[in-house]
């Protein structure tokens, strides 16, 4: 597990944005306002899956001063013990990450608040919210595992963003610093989720079945609610609109070529 810091961000979220904040593009504005409708809904299930993970952990693992953890590669029959260094590690972890996902959760809510004073009807959440209740009642790891999984995507696609922001060019500074943080805080606990997932005797097979899933579904809901923030901003048939979401998903700095290889490893 990294170490993760939980920050302030100072930026102006009161003034509303401009209507194509992101340098003038429509596309590439209802793309990011997209992403952003999805996260707080999505934050609250990965705050709520991870802090029922590790509970179960915690009370399935009492804790043992002197006892060693298992092996690498070993999964736990919930019979072993946490030692104290494993426990704190646990908790610090943890406790961080609910830190970070609490302050996305809200900053997005108050970026959200802008767009939809604006017209735009965010119907990925209600989507997002309808799946979340199949896991209610269910085996813990469920959750934990859609959590560990749509964590390593957006991982992902923060390495990208930090690794070569093009897609923010000419976008208000405030908003370039929102999505920058954004997308360092997520590379900072990617593998929190992922660490508890495996610590509850997580299988790698479900590991898998739950990141192609969460795969297409991203995949398919971003692209549903990019379509309608274009169509409620009067932009969707425009000829300069689709040409930028051509270069975003599949030029030579795109999303499809970019992130590929990551994906596939």
């Amino acid at each position: 597990m990294t170490e993760a810091v939980v920050r302030r961000l100072l930026i102006d979220l009161e003034t509303p944005p401009a209507r194509h904040w992101c340098g003038g593009d429509a596309f590439r504005t209802a793309w990011f306002n997209a992403l952003s409708m999805s996260f707080p809904s999505g934050e609250q299930f990965f705050i709520d899956a991870v802090k029922a993970g590790v509970q179960t952990l915690l009370e399935e693992r009492p804790q043992a001063a002197n006892t060693p953890p298992p092996p690498e590669g070993v999964e736990s029959s919930g019979k072993a013990t946490l030692t104290q260094a494993e426990r704190a590690r646990f908790e610090g972890a943890v406790k961080a990450f609910i830190g970070q996902e609490a302050t996305h959760r809200r900053i997005h809510a108050l970026f959200n608040a802008h767009l939809a004073a604006r017209g735009l009807v965010n119907h990925w959440e209600a989507r997002a919210l309808r799946r979340m209740r199949v896991f209610e009642g269910k085996d813990v790891r469920g959750p934990v595992g859609a959590t560990a999984a749509t964590e390593h995507l957006t991982s992902i696609l923060a390495e990208y963003l930090l690794g070569d922001p093009w897609t923010l060019e000419g976008a208000e500074p405030r908003f370039v610093t929102m999505w920058l943080w954004h997308a360092s805080e997520e590379t900072e606990h990617r593998a929190t989720a992922f660490d508890v997932y495996r610590a509850l005797g997580g299988n790698e097979a479900w590991r898998l079945r739950f990141f192609r899933v969460v795969t297409t579904l991203f995949v398919i809901d971003s692209l549903r609610q990019t379509i309608n923030n274009l169509w409620h901003d009067g932009t969707l048939w425009q000829w300069r609109t689709w040409t930028s979401g051509w270069r975003l998903l599949f030029g030579r700095r795109g999303l499809i070529r970019t992130l590929a290889g990551p994906w596939r490893r």
